[in-house]
C-alpha cells in the first residue's frame, strides 16, 4: 500500500512539474481541430432540429394526421425515450471500439437512424410512422449525445477546449432556430426533409477524423498518439510536454483501468458522480426541454402570436448561443451556469405570474408582452449555460477509466428526465381550463424553484475547470477527495 501511494505522489509531482512547463503547442489552433470539431457537432444541428420540430411543426401535424393532445404529446417524447436506448448502446461502443470508432461506427449508425426517421416522419401516412420515425431519430442522437462532447474535449488545446466543446450547443440552437423561423413558411414534412441533411456531410467528413491522443494512451499506443497529437497540433509543434502530461495521467489511472459501473460508487467517484448527474437533473427539471418544444403553445395560450414569436424567436437563437461560446473561456463554467439558472429561474416565475393573471382575468394586454418576453429571455438564459456547460464539464472531469460508464449514468439520467417533462408538459397544459392553471401554479413555479435550488448546487459543489488541462482537473479532483476523506477519517 505504501508503494502505491509514493508512486501516486511521484506522479503527481510529475504532473505539477510539466504543467507548470510552457506550453508552446497548446496554443494553435490547427484546421485538423477545426474540422473534427465540425464533423463531430453536425450531427448536433439534426438534434437541435429534432427538439424545436415539436413546436413547429405542431398545429400542422395535429391537423393533417388528426392527432389528439395524447398523441402529439407521445409523439414529441418519444424522441427522448428513443434517445434513452441509444446512450445505453453508447458506452458499451466505446469501450469496444475507442474514440475514433465510437465517432466513426456510431455517427455512421446514428446518421442512418436519423435519416431513416425523418424519411418517416416526411412521408408518414398515419400515426404508426411518425412514432416509428421520432423513436429512430431518437436512438441516433442518443447514440452520439455523449460521445461528441467527449471526444471534442479530449482533442482541442486547454485553453479553448470550453469554446469548441460549446460549440455543440451552438449547432443545436441553430438548429431549433431554423425550426422557429422557416416553421411559418414550410410544411412540416419539409422541416423533416431539412433535418436529415446534416447527416450527409457528417457521414463524408466521418473519413477525415484524427483518433483521440487520450484513448491511443489508455491502449498503449504511444506512437500512435504522438502522430495524432502532431496532427491536432501541427507538423512543427513541440507535443512533448502534451504526450508526457496524458501518459502520466494514464499511468496513474491504469490501476483502475476497469471500468464497471460498481465502481461508479467508490468514495473518491462520489463527487463527480453528484455534480454529473446532478447537472442533468438540473437541464432537464428547471423546464427546458418542455419551453423549447412547445414555445408555438405557450405563446397561443398566452395570446401572442405564434407566427411572430416562432419567428423572432429563430432569428434571436444563434446569437443568444454565440454569447456563451465567447464567454466560456473567459468568464469560466461557474459564472456561465449560475448567471444562466439565475436567469431561468426569475423568467420562469414571471411566465406563472403572466397565466396567474390571466386565469385571474387581471391585465389582460400585460400576459401575451410578459410570456414572450419572459420565453426570449428563458431561452436565452439557457442557451448562455445550462443548456451546453452540463455536456461539457462532464466531459472534462470524468477520469479515463470510468468515463464510458460514468458517461452512460449521466446520459441516461438526462433523457430519461426529458422524456417525462416533454410528454407530461404539453399534455397537462393542454388539459382544459384547470389544466392551465395547474401549469401556472405548478408547473412553471416548480421550474423556477428548481433554478433557485440550482444556484445553491452550483455554488456548493460544481468545480472551476477553465483553463486546465483534462490531466490537471484529475490532479486536482484527486487531492480534493484525499483531502475529503482524510477529513471524513
Amino acid at each position: 500500500m505504501m508503494v502505491l501511494v509514493e508512486e501516486e505522489r511521484s506522479i503527481e509531482e510529475g504532473l505539477l512539474e510539466l504543467s507548470n512547463q510552457s506550453d508552446a503547442s497548446g496554443c494553435r489552433i490547427t484546421a485538423c481541430v477545426i474540422l473534427s470539431t465540425f464533423v463531430a457537432i453536425c450531427g448536433s444541428f439534426s438534434f437541435g432540429v429534432a427538439i424545436g420540430y415539436t413546436s413547429g411543426a405542431e398545429i400542422g401535424i395535429m391537423k393533417d394526421m388528426g392527432l389528439s393532445i395524447a398523441e402529439f404529446s407521445a409523439f414529441a417524447s418519444l424522441s427522448t425515450l428513443g434517445a434513452t436506448f441509444g446512450a445505453l448502446f453508447s458506452g458499451k461502443m466505446a469501450i469496444l471500439l475507442g474514440r475514433r470508432g465510437v465517432i466513426i461506427l456510431q455517427m455512421w449508425v446514428s446518421d442512418i437512424l436519423c435519416v431513416i426517421g425523418w424519411l418517416c416522419i416526411a412521408f408518414a401516412k398515419n400515426v404508426l410512422w411518425l412514432h416509428f420515425g421520432r423513436i429512430s431519430s431518437g436512438i441516433g442522437i442518443g447514440l452520439i449525445s455523449y460521445v461528441v462532447p467527449v471526444y471534442i474535449a479530449e482533442i482541442t488545446p486547454k485553453h479553448v477546449r470550453g469554446t469548441f466543446t460549446f460549440s455543440n450547443q451552438l449547432l443545436q440552437n441553430s438548429g431549433v432556430a431554423m425550426v422557429f423561423f422557416w416553421g411559418n413558411f414550410i410544411s412540416w414534412r419539409k422541416m423533416a426533409l431539412l433535418g436529415a441533411l446534416p447527416c450527409v456531410i457528417q457521414g463524408i467528413g466521418l473519413f477525415f477524423v484524427p483518433e483521440s491522443p487520450r484513448w491511443l494512451a489508455k491502449v498503449g499506443a504511444d506512437e500512435e498518439l504522438e502522430y495524432s497529437l502532431l496532427r491536432l497540433r501541427g507538423r512543427d509543434a513541440d507535443i512533448s510536454r502534451e504526450a508526457s502530461e496524458i501518459q502520466v495521467m494514464t499511468k496513474m489511472l491504469e490501476r483502475d483501468s476497469k471500468s464497471r459501473f460498481s465502481d461508479l460508487f467508490q468514495r473518491k467517484y462520489r463527487h463527480i458522480i453528484v455534480v454529473g448527474v446532478g447537472l442533468m437533473l438540473i437541464q432537464q427539471f428547471s423546464g427546458s426541454t418542455a419551453v423549447i418544444s412547445y414555445t408555438s403553445t405557450i405563446f397561443s395560450k398566452a395570446g401572442f402570436s405564434v407566427t411572430i414569436g416562432s419567428t423572432l424567436l429563430g432569428i434571436f437563437m444563434v446569437p443568444k448561443a454565440t454569447i456563451g461560446l465567447i464567454l466560456v473561456d473567459k468568464w469560466g463554467r461557474r459564472p456561465l451556469l449560475l448567471t444562466s439558472a439565475c436567469g431561468m429561474s426569475i423568467t420562469c416565475m414571471f411566465i406563472g405570474l403572466a397565466f396567474t393573471l390571466q386565469k385571474m382575468q387581471l391585465l389582460p394586454k400585460l400576459t401575451p408582452v410578459l410570456t414572450f418576453l419572459c420565453v426570449t429571455l428563458y431561452i436565452a438564459s439557457y442557451a448562455v449555460g445550462i443548456g451546453g456547460l452540463p455536456w461539457i464539464i462532464m466531459s472534462e472531469i470524468f477520469p479515463m477509466n470510468i468515463k464510458v460508464t460514468a458517461g452512460t449514468l449521466v446520459t441516461l439520467a438526462s433523457w430519461s428526465s426529458s422524456s417525462i417533462v416533454t410528454y407530461a408538459f404539453n399534455f397537462l397544459f393542454e388539459w382544459s381550463t384547470q389544466g392551465i392553471l395547474f401549469i401556472s401554479l405548478e408547473h412553471f413555479y416548480i421550474f423556477g424553484a428548481i433554478g433557485g435550488a440550482a444556484l445553491i448546487f452550483i455554488w456548493l459543489l460544481v468545480p472551476e475547470t477553465k483553463g486546465l488541462s483534462l490531466e490537471e482537473i484529475q490532479t486536482s479532483l484527486t487531492r480534493q477527495a484525499q483531502r475529503n476523506k482524510s477529513y471524513v477519517d
